[in-house]
């Protein structure tokens, strides 16, 4: 088989375990915002989570992609590879999450949840459920047990639907009110302990001071890249209130356009939850393939064709907000405008992570840990500049512009150490086409929704054909080389 007709295989897979849950996790977002929370809120949610979001990079402390290298060596022990890196994570996460807990009241306190410190007990025991079950997560990726991923993702994502289903809409209690969408996510998240329990038990305290030493310097810089990534990613989303001039918005206070930012960037996270599919696909796939001497030119055809997929769920998205809309209420429909930048932003960051690949093969992670610092910089830059004359659509303007980049940088010093011949010139052109048309297809008026989305439906339908005629030929071989393989 084809090893792009694998790792493709391998994507759908970890986007059944990945991706599906957290499609049916979007699916939260009608019931979150429609009849049950308001705009300050859903603010809340937003915000508390965007905070978590960053914290839980401290928890891991790098440890995933470490093991993914350490564990990937050829004549090494991988079960004590395993051992070392759970001790770690667990080492880290039961010491802050204990923290956390004795000091609830005043943390709470700091960050606009004075009344509510239980709400931080249960965010810190979720990432401490995470984090515990982060490691045996990548042992099923790297063994490539995708099937047994993707049931324990999607069972998971089944019981947060139904719990937050039953809380919010059969038995709510307007005093405990947002802090149900914790708690459901800390009585969902529990089941991976109860999945991994024979794994969990397996796992033995270890240190080793060489190995242990040879990973925490591979790991902090990691670390380091996942914090500044988070940065780019959820900054926004911290300081929108803090940056967004008093009634910028008419009518509305600083944490209702939260609200409104938060529930509209959950269309363009469809994109990164893509992103993120491939991702766990991808990077074990790397890795074992680093060595072979045809991988640069494996791994320029997998980002050509990373990047028209991404670009084909770019404008299927970009051009049907006007039937995705619903899927939120209308008191959130103002910011939808903001969708197709964010998709294109995480375009951006998916075409990163695979570029990424060489500073990860070769060692040299702190150049992964510099381009996200220089991306986090620019993040705040930007964002202190913009928000206040464009209000969320600058923040998601600054978005686009550091993840594009952060790709740039990430090539050009990539060009150096693990040349690798990429397809600029197509790539540049779908990406330009695309965004493109999708500016011109939503300026176009209806007269009515069939017609509107029979448009729409044609004008993908006649992209992605499109596509395929200029790709024929190179599919056609990469499928021939597969028989042959």
């Amino acid at each position: 088989m084809s090893r792009i007709k694998r790792l493709a295989g391998d994507t759908v897979l970890y986007g059944l375990g990945s991706m599906l849950p957290r499609v049916l996790n979007f699916l939260l977002v009608p019931l979150h915002t429609i009849g049950t929370f308001n705009r300050a809120e859903y603010g809340v949610i937003t915000s508390l989570f965007a905070i978590v979001a960053f914290v839980n990079v401290v928890y891991l402390f790098g440890m995933e992609t470490t093991y993914f290298r350490f564990a990937s060596k050829d004549g090494v022990d991988k079960k004590r590879i395993f051992n070392l890196a759970q001790t770690v994570v667990l080492t880290i996460s039961v010491s802050l999450s204990i923290l956390f807990i004795v000091f609830a009241r005043p943390i709470a306190a700091s960050i606009g949840a004075g009344a509510k410190p239980e709400y931080i007990i249960w965010l810190s025991v979720i990432m401490l459920i995470d984090a515990s079950t982060a490691i045996p997560f990548a042992q099923l990726r790297l063994e490539r047990k995708a099937l047994l991923f993707a049931s324990a993702k999607v069972t998971n994502v089944v019981l947060l639907f139904g719990l937050n289903y039953y809380f919010l809409k059969i038995d709510f209690d307007s005093s405990i009110g947002v802090g149900y969408v914790f708690f459901a996510n800390l009585i969902a998240n529990s089941f991976f302990v109860l999945f991994f329990l024979k794994t969990l038990l397996r796992w033995r305290p270890a240190f080793d001071k060489e190995v242990s030493g040879h990973m925490f310097r591979y790991a902090y810089p990691v670390m380091l890249t996942g914090l500044a990534g988070m940065t780019n990613e959820m900054f926004s989303r911290l300081t929108l209130e803090w940056w967004l001039p008093q009634n910028f918005y008419h009518g509305q206070t600083t944490q209702e356009a939260l609200g409104i930012f938060g529930a509209c960037y959950k269309f363009a996270v469809l994109m990164n939850l893509g992103v993120q599919a491939f991702r766990y696909a991808a990077e074990p796939f790397f890795f074992s393939h680093a060595v072979h001497k045809d991988s640069p030119q494996l791994f320029a055809k997998i980002n050509h064709y990373f990047v028209i997929t991404c670009c084909l769920f770019l404008l299927g998205v970009g051009i049907n907000l006007d039937l995705l809309k619903y899927f939120i209420g209308p008191q959130f429909w103002d910011g939808l405008y903001i969708v197709p930048i964010l998709l294109l932003a995480y375009l951006f960051l998916g075409v990163y992570y695979n570029m990424s690949v060489w500073f990860k093969v070769t060692d040299r992670t702190y150049f992964g840990t510099l381009i996200s610092i220089g991306g986090a910089v620019l993040t705040v830059v930007l964002n202190y500049l913009i928000i206040p004359i464009l209000g969320y659509y600058g923040s998601s303007i600054a978005a686009a512009a550091v993840y594009g980049a952060m790709m740039i940088t990430c090539y050009a010093f990539g060009q150096k150490y693990f040349p690798v011949p990429y397809q600029l010139t197509s790539g540049f052109l779908y990406i330009t086409i695309t965004y493109l048309l999708v500016i011109a297809v939503n300026s176009m008026t209806f007269s009515s929704q069939i017609i509107a989305t029979a448009c729409h439906l044609a004008v993908i339908v006649g992209c992605s054909g499109v596509a395929f005629v200029i790709e024929r030929k190179e599919l056609t071989n990469e499928m021939l080389g597969g028989r042959s393989q």
